[in-house]
């Protein structure tokens, strides 16, 4: 999805559906942790496959990104770009051109070497091997060299405050020239796991990678567990199947797990904009005022409680407060079902609301149905098997009028610009505060990205029912879990089990 979330990731589009935090670090023997220790994380969503350079959705990077692929830096936990294959880097004086050093004696899970010439082969697969539209993040790079075995130059077209921070995402992740054969089943990466099993339709196995050029994992295995149902996740967790619940589904379902010698809850924020997305691209929604009146139409804050145990945050917004842009644009659309029935001039809709069958977006549609319907818009629920055919039905060909999704990407408001993504959207000048920002200085980026996301609300492009809450439950002794979950990845490096 291209950043969805869907993340799937979370839970997703997934989730979602990132990194560590909020506990102890995880070299072997942290807390006297035996090595031969496993631990199991409940998830939503499972991967189609294994392959994220061809295959949109969060669960792929949530479940390999760091874990397995490294890229030459990677994302913080409060979100600030940090060395990880490379040691560090220098930026020209004009802002063009990128030299990283790179770590030595690094190598693949293959035992093939890390070197410059697959800094080289993985940027330059982005543009000619990628299925993804985010690739286009990247298409500010002119070209990417070789200096010698341990340092590669990458020279830009324009200067880009976000080639970067691209770099820190999946767009990033290094491959060997030897390991891309069968990405689908076989990821081979530099990460300190690599792929143990995958049962399809219910787990994935990272086991430590004993060659790792790092300080070495503290378990021997992360078993990721994937669950259809909430309930069945909760219960898991209850009677010790699961040791992790990696995104609570339920959250009216905490009080379970309120006993501290037993559990610890994890509450933090994530880039997630849970969106309820409106094909601007064919009738009712290619109609501005009828957008309008969808947002005036959503008590939002009722929503969240409603729907979400009043976790979260609400935003109105693509971009999540973690963003230096960010601005509060709650008060852009209060709710007024008077003013939504005027937008509509009496007119009444019925549109098909298809959805993925994840728990927030089946609970966020209960609400909306209704109280779209108060103003006069029908909106008839269709639960779609995620991942498969909601992306098949909604992200890929479009057939929608209404759906909900989680954009778990970070830094993802550029999705609009693209006119053929999935909502359609089509505002030129849109395009041109994203390049404003993408070229100039600090305050220009922050100032063009603050109003970009303003002409965005203001077009009623889509409508942001609240950021997805980073809830996460686990047994007692459980250590280095992420209090926030603002990357792509689901970070296990600093888990530990006590």
């Amino acid at each position: 999805m291209r950043r969805i979330g869907i993340w799937i990731a979370v839970g997703g589009l997934l989730l979602g559906t990132a990194a560590c935090g909020g506990g102890s670090g995880g070299g072997p023997g942290s807390g006297g942790t035996p090595k031969a220790a496993s631990l199991s994380v409940g998830a939503v969503a499972e991967p189609a496959n294994l392959d994220f350079t061809s295959t949109e959705g969060a669960a792929i990077p949530q479940a390999l990104l760091v874990n397995v692929y490294e890229g030459l830096v990677k994302l913080d936990q409060n979100g600030k770009i940090v060395p990880l294959l490379a040691e560090k880097w220098d930026v020209s004086g004009d802002r063009k051109t990128y030299t990283f050093t790179l770590r030595p004696g690094v190598k693949f899970s293959s035992g093939a070497p890390f070197t410059a010439d697959d800094v080289v082969f993985s940027l330059d697969r982005v543009r000619t091997d990628w299925k993804l539209k985010i690739k286009a993040q990247l298409d500010v790079v002119d070209k990417v060299e070789k200096k010698d075995d341990t340092t590669a130059v990458v020279t830009l077209k324009r200067p880009s405050n976000g080639f970067l921070y691209a770099m820190a995402t999946r767009l990033g992740a290094m491959f060997s020239r030897t390991g891309v054969a069968n990405l689908p089943n076989k990821p081979v990466g530099t990460g300190p796991y690599v792929l143990g099993a995958w049962r399809r339709g219910d787990s994935i196995r990272l086991d430590a990678n004993p060659a790792y050029w790092g300080t070495k994992p503290a378990l021997s295995s992360v078993t990721l567990k994937y669950f259809k149902d909430a309930t069945a996740m909760n219960n898991a967790l209850l009677t010790g199947g699961i040791d992790v619940i990696s995104s609570v589904q339920a959250p009216e379902s905490l009080q379970q797990f309120a006993d501290p010698n037993r559990f610890q809850v994890i509450e933090g924020t994530t880039n997630g904009e849970v969106v309820l997305s409106m094909n601007n691209g064919r009738p009712p929604f290619d109609d501005k005022s009828v957008r309008q009146a969808v947002r005036h139409a959503i008590d939002h804050k009722a929503l969240l409680d409603t729907a979400w145990a009043g976790r979260g945050q609400l935003i109105g917004s693509m971009t999540p407060p973690t963003d230096p842009w960010y601005e509060d644009r709650t008060g852009d659309y209060p709710y007024d079902p008077a003013k939504a029935r005027q937008l509509l001039g009496g007119k009444t809709y019925t549109v098909k609301m298809r959805i993925p069958n994840l728990p927030y977006a089946v609970a966020s549609a209960q609400v909306v149905k209704s109280q779209l319907a108060q103003v006069g818009i029908t909106a008839d629920i269709e639960p779609l098997e995620f991942p498969a055919r909601w992306l098949d039905q909604v992200f890929t060909k479009g057939d929608y009028d209404l759906s909900i999704i989680n954009h778990v990407e970070p830094r993802d408001m550029g999705i609009f610009a693209d006119k053929s993504y999935y909502f359609r959207y089509d505002n030129p000048e849109f395009g041109k505060l994203l390049a404003a920002a993408d070229e100039g200085t600090e305050q220009e980026q922050t100032d063009a990205l603050k109003q970009a996301a303003k002409l965005l609300s203001d077009d009623a492009a889509a409508d942001w029912l609240f950021l997805f809450p980073n809830l996460i439950v686990a047994k007692k002794g459980v250590t280095g879990l992420p209090q926030n979950a603002i990357a792509e990845s689901f970070d296990f490096t600093a888990l530990a089990k006590q």
